[in-house]
């Protein structure tokens, strides 16, 4: 019994550091250009050396 009074805690707290992870990626602006991203990887890109 002692060891969920540890684990659930923890496990919100965890929980609650992925949200806020989340929703400052979002406001920082990681999502927004999501169709670039995806021809990018497309796009052969030549070194000029």
């Amino acid at each position: 019994m002692t060891g969920l009074a540890f684990l659930i805690p923890i496990a919100l707290g965890m929980g609650l550091l992925g949200l806020l992870a989340f929703l400052w990626s979002m406001r920082d602006g990681q999502y927004e250009d999501m169709e670039g991203a995806a021809s990018r990887i497309l796009i052969d890109e030549e070194d000029e050396a």
